[in-house]
Parts: C-alpha cells; structure tokens; sequence
C-alpha cells in the first residue's frame, strides 16, 4: 500500500523502491548495473549499522540515511 500513516515522516524504509530500479535495469539489459545495487543493498543490510537502517529492520535511521548508505555503496 501507498502507507499514508507514516507519509511525510521520513521512516519508509526504501528498498522496495531501490530494488525495483535495479530490476528494471537488469531487464533493460544492464545486468551490471542492477547487479551493483543489489549488491549495495546487501552490503548496507549486512553491516547492520543501526544509525543508518530504518526502524522496520532494527535501526533508528530515515528514508534518507538509508537510501544515502545505498548509494554511497554504490558509488565506492
């Protein structure tokens, strides 16, 4: 669902969302690419810093911090 009780908040946790662009790149034909965000998102999952997950798998981050942990990932 679109989760209208927590919109605005910050705490959506962005997997989902990240993970449904690495799909589509993968079926657009760029395996690579999609490949590096999965691989991101099972870093930043594995590493397991509170700081930065959301509260819907333990932590205490945002939207933001988790997304950016994402990205930061991806671009190391």
């Amino acid at each position: 669902g679109s989760a209208p009780d927590i919109a605005g908040k910050g705490i959506a946790n962005p997997i989902g969302q990240i993970w449904s662009g690495a799909m589509m790149l993968e079926h657009l034909g760029y395996k690579e690419a999609g490949d590096a965000i999965v691989t991101a998102i099972e870093e930043v999952l594995s590493e397991g810093d509170a700081t930065v997950l959301t509260r819907d798998v333990g932590g205490e981050g945002t939207t933001a911090s988790l997304g950016k942990a994402i990205a930061d990932h991806i671009n190391a």
